[in-house]
């Protein structure tokens, strides 16, 4: 479609260009025919005047009568100055015939062509029009009018305009459209100023990429530049607001929080740009879109997150070492940090149920945290069910639901995306979170393992971007509740997330999908129960494979043998050639 473009802008400078030609080449034609066909005067005469022709010049007929009446004596035959004056001048007209011929079929030739690309034009534009859908109307180029290139070009950036448009209307921004199957997502990609999160790898590309590539780079500083002079320049809508309500905030690259992008290849490219607002709860978001064009500001808002609270749901059943792991990232990033979350625990069962309860009054005390609700349900374990119990237990009103598991390690910085990445009847987010790898294969031996804080680091040998994972996302309980909640009749491990995924797409919500810096799946071993159906079997025995190291370390530890019988091989070789001295 921007070939076709391309060459509709092109035809319709041809064609103006051509008509300015024409134009010159006519006047030029009719200056020089009046300056060659009037009389001379450098032309040599054929005698002296006779005081008898009353000034006539010779060459005049011998029945041309002059001005004083008299006539010339009849005489047999004519001067050899007059022959030749006669003679000079039919040579003249005679070549003046023929060079008006050669003009004439020269302008034939050019109005044919331009007649030529008129239709070729023609044909362009109807068929931009029924791509676009419109009525295909064609103005008229007709090579006498001089206003018909402005008409044409002015028609043309109409049509341009409608047809940028029409990839904006079609693209997946504002509202989401039905799909068929998770996999028929297509997710989005988060920056920041330095690193491009992707989850497209591969065997060779890595889950960040840092230094961005040229052509990314260029693009995403495009993206930015625009999108901060936007905030900086002031639109005609802004200035028309009161004082009080203009921001006096001079943004700059260092308030750029995160952003995400995807390209629909058929559409174009959106953006998502987030920057920090002028409190530390005050966000400002930036909609860009690029139909292979020209960008285009979708919105400029303000989002205010102060007053918006996240319920965190863990469902949970024994594991109390894992809860107590999980309560310290808890004290640390939701109590100490944000201090807009609360936490409810939805446990399984009686055993260790008193610890569970001792470690949430525990940390009630330490931090002076009320904000939890310990919710126990006596029967089997499963994870959509607690889910779907702790969030219809929430009777404050609509808020927003994080879906956790006691393995997650998040920050800070992740619970302020889920804020700004749902909206109430409009938008879920299911993030991709960074799974860890085995920390006794990544760093040799258990004696090595670092810190947890210390193991989150965003790289090819250390994890993986979980994307066949949806059970961590942010969504907003009445969302949750009208789309109708989770399959509860799935019971033990894995399925129940998916199902709620593939609710979400076949509405007209947007499903936001994008890989999230600040959410980590800390590694556990994991044990696959032989009473879950075959299908669940092998998803959780493919999940179990995935998390225990990367493709180069498992080849490792696959060919380990052979590696050692290559260096047995060599030790003994170096041993019966020792180096002479």
């Amino acid at each position: 479609m921007l070939h076709t473009a391309m060459l509709r802008r092109g035809m319709l400078a041809w064609v103006s260009r051509v008509g300015v030609v024409l134009v010159l080449l006519c006047c030029s034609l009719s200056l020089l025919y009046v300056m060659t066909c009037s009389p001379s005067l450098a032309l040599p005469r054929a005698g002296p005047i006779h005081p008898s022709l009353g000034g006539t010049r010779p060459g005049v007929g011998a029945g041309a009568g002059g001005t004083g009446g008299a006539r010339a004596p009849a005489q047999s035959g004519r001067p050899p100055g007059v022959q030749s004056y006669q003679v000079l001048l039919q040579e003249r007209e005679e070549q003046h015939r023929l060079h008006i011929s050669s003009l004439k079929k020269e302008i034939a030739q050019l109005k044919e062509a331009l007649q030529e690309r008129s239709q070729q034009l023609k044909g362009v534009q109807e068929s931009l029009k029924r791509a676009a859908g419109g009525p295909a109307e064609v103005q008229d180029t007709g090579a006498g009018s001089q206003g018909g290139g402005l008409g044409e070009a002015q028609g043309a950036r109409t049509d341009l305009q409608e047809f940028l448009r029409s990839q904006l209307s079609k693209a997946e921004v504002s509202a989401g459209t039905r799909l068929p199957s998770e996999y028929a997502v297509l997710p989005f990609e988060s920056f920041t100023l330095q690193r491009v999160y992707q989850l497209e790898m591969g065997l060779t590309r890595h889950p960040e990429e840092k230094p961005v590539r040229k052509d990314k780079r260029e693009e995403l500083g495009e993206v930015l530049e625009t999108a901060l002079h936007s905030l900086n320049v002031p639109s005609s809508q802004q200035e028309s607001r009161s004082a009080a309500e203009k921001t006096s905030k001079v943004y700059a690259p260092s308030d750029f929080v995160e952003g995400i992008t995807r390209t629909e290849k058929d559409k174009g490219t959106l953006y998502e740009l987030t920057f920090r607002g002028e409190s530390s709860n005050e966000f400002r978001r930036l909609v860009l879109f690029r139909p292979f064009g020209p960008l285009m500001k979708v919105k400029n808002e303000r989002v205010d997150t102060v007053n918006v609270p996240i319920n965190i749901i863990v469902p949970l059943s024994r594991r109390t070492d894992k809860f107590k792991q999980f309560m310290h990232n808890f004290r640390e990033v939701c109590v100490r940090q944000d201090g807009r979350v609360h936490l409810t625990v939805v446990y399984f069962g009686k055993e260790q149920m008193s610890e569970v309860r001792s470690t949430l009054e525990n940390t009630s005390r330490e931090v002076n945290f009320k904000n939890y609700t310990l919710l126990q349900l006596d029967e089997e374990f499963s994870r959509g069910r607690g889910l779907d119990v702790g969030a219809r237990a929430w009777k404050g009103g609509n808020v927003l639901l994080f879906f956790c598991d006691v393995d997650i390690y998040f920050t800070a910085d992740f619970l302020n995306t889920c804020r700004l990445n749902t909206q109430p009847g409009k938008k879920v987010f299911y993030p991709v979170l960074f799974s860890q790898y085995n920390p006794t294969l990544i760093y040799g031996s258990p004696e090595h393992v670092p810190p947890v804080e210390q193991q989150l680091v965003i790289k090819k040998d250390t994890g993986f971007w979980r994307d066949f994972g949806f059970g961590m996302t942010c969504q907003y309980r009445s969302d949750f509740i009208n789309i109708g909640g989770f399959d509860i009749d799935i019971k033990g491990w894995g399925g129940e997330d998916v199902h709620l995924y593939r609710k979400y797409l076949h509405s007209n919500l947007l499903v936001v999908r994008a890989p999230s810096r600040g959410l980590f799946h800390l590694w556990h071993e994991k044990h696959c129960a032989d009473e879950l159906p075959p299908d669940q079997y092998r998803m959780c025995m493919q999940s179990k494979a995935m998390n225990e190291a990367s493709h180069g370390q498992l080849g490792m530890l696959f060919f380990r043998q052979e590696i050692e019988a290559h260096l047995r091989k060599q030790k003994l070789q170096q041993n019966s050639n020792p180096k002479k001295t």
